[in-house]
């Protein structure tokens, strides 16, 4: 048994670095979570660096007013900043429009202009502009303004106030691309000295910012992110360095501001080293608008780099970073100034990835080696071995070196080749045994047999989307014949109705959901697919109605008072499959179209008819005898839904009286959405009710009911 082992060991081990080799989204979720894990194992340490957040904090729009601020206000809020001296003021905010409080903006507004034009200040008030004041305020400055990334056409063309210098085969060509970037009022575009995206990350599956793009590639050219752009403003600096493999094209390596070097992912992105969220980053706006300059504020601020950004929830710029914590996004640009400015960095490189599948490799062959020759115990006891030296090895990397080493792949991988291997041995090694413990069957209790057998069945709860027609019945007056019966003799007629309408569904592919006191409830297209179900269904209704009018006679013959029934139908997309428990579950179907098909079964009373349907139900069996029956309201719908009645088989759509009743009963119907009660109720109605008696006489409670509610008709029935 030994060279079987290893031989299927060394398969396993092939097929799975094939799968890691491909990467798919599994692995790169358990290497994502593993990496969050060793960065709150290991956060970085809050270090007093000269980054500061300015909070518009709740407090601060409590002092203010709602956000947005008008821009005057943040005229105010730069010049206190620069009182204190800040190195560079970068607003982690964007601004794409004139500012709506300037008055020139008010007074552009007709309604305003006409109030204020018996004002003498009106010429003065029209040349005051916001967004001037402010351009003049942040001119020579220090100030860097955002931008982001959108997929809303915008501005095509980078904004042109940092330099890029490329060093290696065309770097930036791998950089993440913005197609259309929002724009800034000119003004302010012209004043600020540095521009920056303010993005934190370029998208994905999950919402936990873990990588953030320094650089993006736009149509003409390179846009640093805001915390770059803001290093470089306060270094001094006019251009930055874009490093890339001199071998490879469109391969980041680092981007170098003044004397810092930053390494980057392969696409220019930074891995942020996270430290837990601390209250000395942040400063109040409302303290720097309102309070007085005290020696601890001035601390905070002078000579530093100050972003302004918001912790208030309604503004909607919070984010979740891998040590759990939702901080503002504000933050996640001041972490990363921090990680450049004490040079602490996390890497993960090809070479990096390629040590992460030789692990693998190493530890499957060690698995079956030692599975082949000692047994499973033994390759549990050496695994564990190897696994522990591989994240002991991968933790200190990361404490000591800020290298990210992913032990996931490695363990899971082994865990599944030792587990294959172990299943291998049970199918071979023990076949005969269970061979023996299933001819038990005969001779002990399902309990004993459940025992002995370790395998078996694996119920699986789920379920698929599709398009069925799902079908309600109801006994009408239900609670009046239960009253006139003995609970017995209830329970025998019901079981005599319920075999027949169930074989009339079952007759034309239907599945039977369930039985729900006097109702039934059944649907077409599940779990077997079924061309045409909609017509299926209908026609499955009709059995259904004449093995009511069969079982009827019977009734009658017993001097026993008949059934009515009501029967709704609606198809559409549900969720139809396994529902319920672990333990038990129903095949059942489950979404929209079945509290439909509810509504649309209870509108048959004031229909005046057994049979309705969705109008979608009816168009898809169009050889069939349908008629128009206006609209209903169905709870929790803001719509009315169009339904018909279905009065028979296509032999009765052929017939000469339901051709006559059709164009009689359009023409009412015609009369009803133009308002014109006084033909329908006249002549209309009669010319439908004489032929309607020749093709159903059930339609003639229809016809009094439609009279009863013309408003269901005041629109166009459509499908």
């Amino acid at each position: 048994m030994r060279k079987p082992y290893l031989i299927l060991g060394l398969l396993l081990v092939v097929l799975m670095a094939a799968v890691r080799i491909q990467d798919p989204f599994p692995t790169q979720g358990m290497r994502a979570f593993y990496f969050d894990m060793l960065q709150r194992v290991a956060p970085r340490d809050y270090a007093d660096l000269p980054v500061r957040v300015v909070d518009i904090d709740d407090a601060s729009l409590a002092a203010v007013g709602q956000w947005p601020w008008p821009r005057t206000k943040l005229a105010e809020l730069v010049r206190k900043l620069n009182d204190y001296g800040t190195a560079a003021i970068a607003f982690d905010v964007m601004f794409p429009e004139p500012d709506r409080y300037s008055p020139a903006r008010l007074l552009a507004d007709p309604s305003l202009a006409a109030i204020m034009s018996k004002s003498s200040d009106t010429a003065t008030l029209g040349n005051l502009d916001n967004d001037r004041a402010f351009a003049e305020t942040i001119q020579g400055s220090n100030v860097i303004l955002g931008v982001a990334a959108t997929l809303a056409k915008g501005p095509q063309k980078a904004y042109d106030k940092a330099g890029f210098v490329e060093i290696g085969e065309s770097p930036s060509e791998g950089l993440a691309t913005a197609q259309w970037l929002t724009p800034i009022v000119p003004v302010l575009r012209a004043a600020a000295t540095g521009i920056g995206d303010i993005n934190v990350s370029p998208g994905g599956e999950s919402n936990i910012v873990r990588t953030v793009p320094l650089a993006w590639r736009t149509s003409s050219g390179l846009l640093p992110s805001l915390s770059l752009e803001a290093l470089r403003v306060a270094l001094g600096q006019t251009t930055m360095i874009v490093s890339g493999s001199p071998d490879l094209e469109g391969v980041t390596e680092a981007l170098q501001v003044g004397g810092y070097t930053i390494p980057t992912t392969a696409d220019g992105q930074i891995w942020v080293r996270f430290r837990h969220d601390d209250p000395e980053l942040y400063v109040s706006a409302r303290d720097v608008l309102f309070g007085t300059q005290t020696p601890a504020l001035r601390d905070k601020l002078q000579g530093n780099i100050v972003l302004i950004g918001t912790s208030a929830a309604g503004l909607l710029d919070i984010r979740t970073t891998p040590l759990g914590e939702n901080v503002p996004g504000v933050s996640i640009h001041a972490q990363i100034i921090e990680q450049v400015l004490l040079n602490q960095y996390l890497y993960r490189t090809d070479f990096i990835s390629g040590m992460e599948l030789l692990a693998f490799v190493i530890m499957g062959i060690v698995v079956s080696i030692v599975m082949s020759r000692f047994g499973a115990a033994t390759s549990v006891s050496a695994g564990a071995v190897t696994a522990a030296a591989l994240l002991a090895g991968s933790v200190y990397l990361f404490v000591q070196q800020g290298i990210l080493f992913d032990v996931t792949f490695p363990l899971v991988g082994g865990a599944v080749n030792f587990g294959c291997l172990v299943a291998f041995q049970f199918i071979v090694l023990d076949r005969e045994k269970r061979v023996i413990q299933r001819s038990f069957a005969h001779y002990v209790s399902p309990t004993v047999l459940k025992e002995l057998e370790e395998s078996g069945y694996d119920l699986e709860l789920g379920g698929e989307i599709r398009h069925l027609t799902i079908m309600f019945s109801d006994i009408r007056n239900f609670t009046h014949l239960s009253e006139t019966m003995s609970p017995s003799e209830l329970v025998t007629l019901l079981n005599d109705l319920f075999s027949r309408l169930t074989n009339a569904i079952l007759a034309e592919q239907g599945t039977i959901d369930k039985f729900i006191g006097d109702a039934i409830m059944a649907f077409w297209n599940a779990p077997v697919e079924l061309q045409n179900h909609e017509r299926h269904a209908c026609l499955a209704v009709l059995g259904m109605r004449k093995a009511l009018a069969l079982y009827n006679e019977k009734l009658t013959r017993d001097g026993k008072s008949p059934i009515r029934i009501g029967i709704g139908c609606a198809s559409g997309i549900a969720c139809v499959g396994n529902i319920g428990s672990s333990d038990r579950f129903n095949y059942s179907v489950i979404g929209d179209t079945v509290n439909v098909a509810s509504r649309i079964e209870s509108s048959c009373k004031a229909v005046g008819y057994d049979i309705v349907l969705l109008r979608s139900t009816a168009l898809a069996a169009p050889d069939l005898a349908t008629l128009p029956a206006g609209l209903i309201e169905v709870k929790g719908k803001t719509d009315r839904l169009v339904i018909d009645v279905l009065v028979g088989d296509a032999a009765t759509a052929q017939s000469e009286a339901f051709v006559n009743l059709r164009q009689a009963h359009g023409k009412l119907i015609d009369a009803l959405a133009k308002g014109n009660l006084r033909a329908a109720k006249g002549k209309l109605v009669k010319n439908c009710l004489e032929f309607a008696e020749t093709v159903d006489p059930g339609l003639v409670g229809f016809y009094a009911r439609i009279l009863e509610r013309p408003e269901d008709f005041s629109l166009p029935a459509s499908a």
